[in-house]
C-alpha cells in the first residue's frame, strides 16, 4: 500500500473521528506530497526515501514552531503541534536510538580513518545516506560533532 492510500484512509478515520488535529497534519502530508509530484515533471510516483524526507521535513517544521510558541509562553499553540508531529511519525519508519545512531557513526569514522572537525562533512555525508528515515539530521550532526572532537 502506498503512502498516498494510507494517508487518504487515515484522512477518512480522522474525518469519521471527527478529529481535526489529525486531519489537519494529514492534509499538510498530502498536499506536500501533491506538490513534490508536480515539481518533479513527467515523474508519477515518488520514490519512498523522497516520501520519508518529506516528512521529515514537516516534522521538523511543527517542532520547531511548537518550540518558537514554547519560548513565547504559548502553550495552547505548542500542544496542537505536537499532536500533529505524533500523526505525522506515524508514517516515519521506527527512529534509531542514540546509542544504535552512535555505532553507526563510530563505524564509518574508523572505517574511513578520519578524524578532527576537517572532516565533518565527509562523515555527515555517509551518515546521511546510511541513516536515511532512521534518525534526523540533528541528531546526527550533534553525535559527529561529539565523536570527531573526542
Amino acid at each position: 500500500m502506498s503512502l498516498q492510500s494510507k494517508i487518504m484512509d487515515a484522512m477518512k478515520s480522522a474525518m469519521k473521528a471527527k478529529d481535526t488535529v489529525a486531519l489537519e497534519a494529514l492534509r499538510a502530508i498530502k498536499s506536500e506530497l501533491l506538490l513534490a509530484q508536480t515539481q518533479s515533471g513527467a515523474q508519477t510516483e515518488l520514490t519512498e526515501e523522497e516520501e520519508i524526507k518529506i516528512l521529515q521535513k514537516l516534522v521538523k517544521q511543527r517542532k520547531d514552531s511548537a518550540n518558537i510558541f514554547s519560548e513565547q509562553g504559548r502553550m495552547d499553540l505548542v500542544e496542537p503541534e505536537l499532536a500533529q508531529v505524533a500523526v505525522i511519525e506515524q508514517f516515519l519508519p521506527e527512529q534509531m536510538s542514540e546509542e544504535d545512531v552512535k555505532k553507526v557513526i563510530n563505524d564509518i569514522i574508523s572505517a574511513g580513518g578520519f578524524s578532527g572537525m576537517a572532516s565533518m562533512g565527509q562523515v555527515m555525508g555517509l551518515a546521511s545516506k546510511e541513516l536515511a528515515g532512521k534518525a534526523d539530521g540533528k541528531t546526527i550532526s550533534t553525535i559527529v560533532k561529539s565523536l570527531l572532537t573526542n
